[in-house]
């Protein structure tokens, strides 16, 4: 295993994961305190999807014309640029959009690559746990975001300042272990196109829309949710913050199971939590005790979800059908981190709970779509055998 590019695969979507954890509750609590809608709120924070979305597309393209040093720095240079200059476009929503789009389509496809590379570097015996490693590394970043912004307040101009010092990092980063070299490709050896992934793994595919609207919508809308049911922004953002360390902390062990038990009805357990969390979460508003463990566990079982469909990828796809499934996650990240503010929002203006209403939806689609494909696959299995 290339631990070299390992560590610099690492520490870039670590930074990903911090400016992505930063800017998305800063810009809707900006947009917030503004007196913006929770739909204006939900069209701006969704914009970064589009940029995911068109990434998806483009990926492929700039695989053949650059090499993979190349590709990435540009990609986090992009980045520099749209979080570099995030303060002073609060000024206009149209500049606003432009930056956060660009933000969007940089960390598009170095998510995609990132996670290419990274389940290609996998020997099986352990690719739940360097997956987890992977997603731990993303998500124990993207909670300092939160944090951050609890400590020093959404007016303060330190967070942009420290996010742009951290994509000067990772160009360095990029610089020293991102091999100077071009993607292979094989032409003619792909099985499948980018829609027709939902095909051949539809609940892989659900997996990948749920994780991506509930990341979206946790850093997005869940401070205004929890503002507007009465907690103080600083213990909003504080949420944020638990919900991720949730995440963080869980996924290693959840990737030490996966090697060990059966990976899909691991999958299917973490969305049947996560569903009825997201069911009791009205309620847990009024029962403190409970409120915060749980928050944790929503987490670790959302973040869960994710990691096992990474895992489930690595072990079911190889050579281009890897590269082009993880193209079709960088679209339906972006699909689902489109649709989820802008979904959530709309239900926020409807009913006081939409938000976890939307989040339990999502969840139950995702329990529905996994138990019908698992159980199919299973009977395959038992047919061959």
């Amino acid at each position: 295993m290339n631990m070299r590019l390992l560590a610099g695969l690492l520490f870039a979507v670590s930074v990903v994961g911090f400016s992505l954890g930063a800017s998305l509750p800063l810009v809707s609590l900006r947009l917030h305190e503004a007196g913006a809608s929770t739909l204006e709120i939900g069209v701006i924070s969704a914009i970064p999807a589009a940029g995911m979305m068109l990434s998806a597309f483009l990926v492929d393209c700039c695989c053949r014309h650059f090499t993979r040093r190349t590709l990435y720095l540009l990609c986090f240079s992009l980045c520099t640029v749209s979080i570099a200059l995030l303060e002073s476009a609060f000024g206009s929503l149209w500049l606003l959009a432009l930056l956060r789009l660009g933000l969007g389509l940089g960390m598009g496809i170095a998510i995609i690559l990132g996670e290419s590379w990274v389940n290609e570097l996998c020997p099986e015996h352990n690719r739940g746990k360097i997956m987890a490693l992977y997603a731990t590394s993303f998500t124990g970043f993207q909670v300092l975001g939160p944090a951050m912004l609890a400590v020093l307040g959404a007016d303060s101009p330190w967070i942009i300042a420290v996010v742009t010092a951290c994509y000067g990092l990772a160009l360095l980063c990029i610089v020293l272990t991102v091999p100077n070299d071009f993607v292979e490709h094989e032409e003619g050896d792909k099985s499948f196109g980018l829609a027709g992934f939902f095909r051949v793994a539809p609940a892989l595919c659900v997996a990948v829309l749920f994780f991506s609207f509930f990341d979206a919508v946790v850093l997005s809308l869940l401070p205004v949710y929890a503002s507007s049911h009465g907690f103080a922004v600083g213990v909003a953002a504080l949420m944020v913050t638990v919900v991720f360390a949730g995440d963080m902390l869980f996924q290693l062990p959840l990737g030490w199971l996966a090697d060990r038990v059966e990976r899909t009805g691991l999958h299917l357990a973490c969305g049947l939590v996560a569903m009825a969390i997201g069911i009791g979460l009205p309620w847990l508003l009024n029962m403190a005790w409970l409120l915060w463990p749980l928050l944790v566990l929503l987490g670790a079982v959302a973040g869960g979800i994710y990691t096992l469909a990474l895992v489930l990828i690595g072990q079911r796809f190889k050579g281009q059908d890897l590269v082009t499934a993880n193209a079709s996650v960088g679209l339906l990240w972006g699909v689902g981190s489109l649709v989820g503010p802008l979904l959530s929002g709309a239900a926020m203006d409807v009913a006081p709970h939409g938000l976890p209403m939307a989040l339990a939806l999502m969840a139950g689609l995702f329990v529905c779509f996994a138990r019908q494909s698992y159980r199919r696959a299973g009977r395959l299995r038992a047919l061959a055998d």
